[in-house]
């Protein structure tokens, strides 16, 4: 990479790691508000969804505002309402209180995805590198933030934990700062493609509109049921594995660990050789082909998992480890696959309108998550959620053969 991916992939970096620390984080809190609110799993899932729709209702404004000024401001404002969302979080003494809390978390972390994805894909050379090193910093933060959170809420009340949490943000802020970037260099800039200043909404609705005329409204609907998938499976891992006779409670010096929550971090932190191998393909093979593989690994894990949790610790460990790999695979692909679909001075729109359906209406996936556990268990939560990679997978076939006959 040239000086300029450097830089663009290292503030990008600190984005999404901050993100993704905050954003997984939340599910070891689940298992405490299940007992700390006394509510079931499928009233706190919905409660959680509705703060985790706000990233993807957030992400449309956020794509629009990166088109027409920038993405670094965005990025910065972005980590330091998370950051202070999470404050908010420590305060509430109510689920419903907790749920507000959370969605102004949300409207915060809503801004990240669109304007750092559209930073990559308009200012860097090596998009497909600068994705897969932006795609591991992610599962480092999404693997480090549950880590010190279980460490945390084995030894202190979860309200202190989440005012504590507000730290990681402010510290990759001032990290963040020293970063010096051109914001367009991995594009030709066309005067003419500047949106239309007088009539904002009109623009952002007929930009919106073109989006879907081709083959970027198939792509639209496989990010969302990639983010329906994502979600509905994290949200409630932590408890589904917490419930494994192999992962009991341990006591160690008089205090009990959770081997589950080490094990979900674990888990986590293996997504990031799949964030590296999921971006490097996207540099060096069809993303149409590549994410056709990504789904029907992501069937196969997800049909497999129930049956492999039954079958001892080696066998748990390994379909835990296949779940996260596969899960993060997809993700820079299709990230890939959006920057490839949409023209350059809407890519800030197309990641917004994407991160719509991906965290907006994937949040559904908590909902969904929740009330299957609820009636189901974990046989019947596996099974409904690969019903999402299965559609996907047919609609990435679609776009594949498309493809090879153009």
């Amino acid at each position: 990479m040239d000086r300029n991916d450097r830089a663009i992939a290292r503030f990008t970096m600190l984005g999404h790691a901050t993100f993704h620390l905050y954003e997984l984080t939340i599910p070891l809190f689940v298992v405490v508000w299940l007992d700390a609110f006394d509510v079931s799993p499928a009233v706190l899932g919905t409660v959680v969804a509705v703060g985790y729709a706000l990233i993807g209702l957030g992400a449309l404004p956020s794509g629009a505002l990166a088109d027409r000024y920038g993405s670094r401001r965005l990025v910065v404002l972005s980590m330091v309402g998370m950051g202070a969302g999470f404050v908010l979080v420590s305060l509430a003494p109510t689920v419903w209180l907790l749920g507000i809390a959370l969605v102004l978390w949300g409207a915060a972390a809503s801004l990240y995805h669109p304007a750092g994805l559209s930073l990559i894909t308009r200012g860097s050379e090596q998009q497909g590198t600068v994705l897969a090193y932006h795609g591991v910093a992610g599962n480092v933060g999404t693997a480090v933030g549950p880590l010190v959170a279980a460490i945390a809420l084995t030894l202190l009340d979860w309200r202190l934990v989440a005012a504590l949490f507000a730290v990681p943000a402010l510290v990759a802020v001032l990290a963040a700062s020293i970063f010096r970037f051109d914001e367009r260099a991995g594009v030709d800039d066309d005067p003419t493609s500047t949106p239309d200043s007088r009539n904002g909404f009109v623009t952002l609705f007929e930009r919106t509109k073109l989006l879907f005329v081709g083959s970027f409204a198939v792509v639209f609907v496989i990010a969302m049921l990639a983010g329906t998938y994502y979600r509905g499976v994290f949200t409630f891992l932590p408890d589904v594995l917490a419930e494994l006779p192999v992962f009991d409670p341990v006591i160690v010096a008089g205090e009990t660990f959770e081997p589950s929550q080490y094990v979900y971090a674990g888990l986590l932190l293996i997504g990031g050789l799949g964030q590296f191998v999921g971006g490097k393909a996207s540099d060096y093979r069809s993303p149409e082909w590549a994410i056709v593989g990504a789904f029907a690994a992501l069937i196969a894990v997800s049909l497999l998992f129930p049956l492999a949790t039954n079958a001892g610790l080696v066998a748990t460990l390994l379909v835990c480890a296949a779940l996260g790999f596969f899960v993060y695979v997809e993700a820079p692909i299709h990230q890939a696959l959006i920057g490839k679909y949409a023209t350059a001075d809407v890519h800030g729109l197309s990641f917004g309108v994407t991160y719509l359906g991906v965290f907006g209406i994937g949040a559904a996936g908590a909902s969904i998550a929740g009330v299957a556990l609820t009636y189901g268990g974990t046989r019947l939560l596996f099974l409904v959620l690969a019903a999402f990679p299965a559609l996907g997978l047919l609609l990435a076939g679609y776009l594949a053969l498309t493809k090879r006959r153009d």
